[in-house]
């Protein structure tokens, strides 16, 4: 599958996160000031994890995993082996716009807390307070957000969920007007992570309990998140799918409390704030020996003022949410999800099929959204005509962003390979 997962996003310069936030006198090295506004914010590419079956060296069996539809659109543009192309194919989670109908898919949300450990094994202390970093204060503000919840949106006549909103945008002039892709939420087992000193660093609140908020090793993280076999019960992901609280039909979410991510060892190369992906493991007799995939992303809560107005609570959950939804299977194939290479205002640089992308990191990235009495901040994304490099697009309005058509109003260039 190559790359466990890179940075991008803004990539031409990583913030200097410990600069920004240096540790102040008397503190150790990893306790750091509890402010973000300088640091650099972004997505990760995130390649598939798991564990194939011997039986697979007999042949494909097929894939057991969340509904999709299929489709392809035409543009010049240079394709993964640098040749140039003009075919691109993709699938997107649901079922097919022109069919009609809602696809109700489960959303279970599998909340992690974290344990910061001291060198010997023991949970840390820090000024005589445990640091455990409990994510059940967010869990209520998750579940009530726009992302499950239903609000007025200009693409649908009846309020619907943001995902679905913005689905309904990319579709709006071939879908039946039932046409709905929905999330079916349920909070889950909590889990906790034990992360060892020397791969965390954190940030106390100002009454000195924690965290403010908590920046992890991505190397590390990736292998306390995931199965080390297909076997493992022991890591969230794997206690999760063993319990059958997640399944190969569901998009999953493991919500995290602040907690961000760092590549190569070093907090200058932060902030990674959700990613993407799909766990695959054996399949088994009851379902024909295919591949199970279970679709599911990491994102984190994000409380107000850490990285400025307007990048807050689910920012990061909504972006990657809505990714899942356009591009479940991460172009793992090197077909689907494959797109001509784009440029966006923000400096990525791709050729995928990632709808937040091309927004993260504008001045203009979210938009507020009302629910429940609350104010919310999910991100804008790019629609499908716009990495079809379709003028004039066919979305609701013509536009190329939505919810806020404004954000993008025009194409990229057309780009050679790697935007060189």
């Amino acid at each position: 599958m190559g790359k466990a997962f890179s940075f991008r996003g803004l990539s031409s310069a990583f913030s200097l996160v410990v600069l920004c936030a240096l540790a102040l006198p008397a503190q150790s090295r990893d306790q750091l000031a509890p402010t973000l506004s300088s640091a650099h914010r972004a997505f990760s590419v995130f390649a598939p994890r798991g564990h194939s079956s011997v039986l697979d060296a007999t042949g494909p069996r097929g894939i057991d995993s969340i509904p999709t539809f299929s489709g392809e659109f035409h543009a010049n543009g240079i394709g993964p082996n640098g040749a140039a192309q003009h075919k691109w194919f993709y699938t997107i989670a649901g079922s097919h716009p022109e069919n009609g109908g809602s696809a109700v898919i489960d959303a279970p949300v599998v909340p992690v807390s974290l344990d910061l450990l001291e060198y010997d094994g023991s949970i840390r202390v820090v000024n005589g307070q445990k640091l455990h970093y409990s994510v059940q204060p967010f869990l209520d503000g998750v579940i009530g957000s726009p992302i499950f919840q239903n609000t007025e949106y200009s693409s649908s006549d009846v309020p619907t969920q943001f995902g679905d909103a913005i689905q309904r945008a990319e579709f709006y002039n071939v879908m039946q007007s039932d046409w709905h892709t929905l999330l079916r939420p349920s909070v889950k087992t909590e889990r906790t992570v034990a992360v060892a000193r020397g791969s965390y660093f954190f940030a106390l609140n100002q009454d000195g309990s924690c965290c403010a908020f908590v920046l992890l090793d991505m190397n590390v993280f990736s292998k306390l998140l995931f199965p080390a076999s297909a076997h493992d019960a022991s890591t969230p992901v794997g206690a999760a799918e063993h319990s059958g609280e997640i399944t190969p039909q569901s998009i999953s979410t493991f919500l995290f409390p602040n907690t961000y991510l760092y590549l190569n060892g070093n907090p200058n190369q932060c902030c990674v704030l959700g990613f993407h992906t799909y766990d695959f493991e054996p399949g088994d007799s009851s379902n024909g020996f295919r591949e199970k995939r279970y679709v599911l992303n990491f994102a984190s809560w994000i409380s107000p003022g850490l990285f400025g107005s307007g990048f807050e609570d689910v920012t990061a959950l909504s972006h990657e949410i809505v990714e899942s939804l356009n591009d479940p299977f991460v172009g793992s194939d090197g077909v689907h999800g494959i797109t001509p290479w784009w440029l966006s205002v923000n400096g990525n640089c791709q050729n995928d099929l990632e709808v937040g992308d091309v927004i993260e990191g504008l001045p203009d990235a979210t938009v507020a959204i009302k629910s429940g009495g609350k104010t919310y901040h999910p991100q804008n994304a790019a629609l499908l005509q716009w990495f079809e490099f379709q003028s004039p697009s066919t979305a609701v309005g013509g536009a190329y962003s939505y919810p806020d058509e404004s954000v993008i109003t025009s194409l990229s260039m057309p780009q050679r390979s790697k935007c060189k």
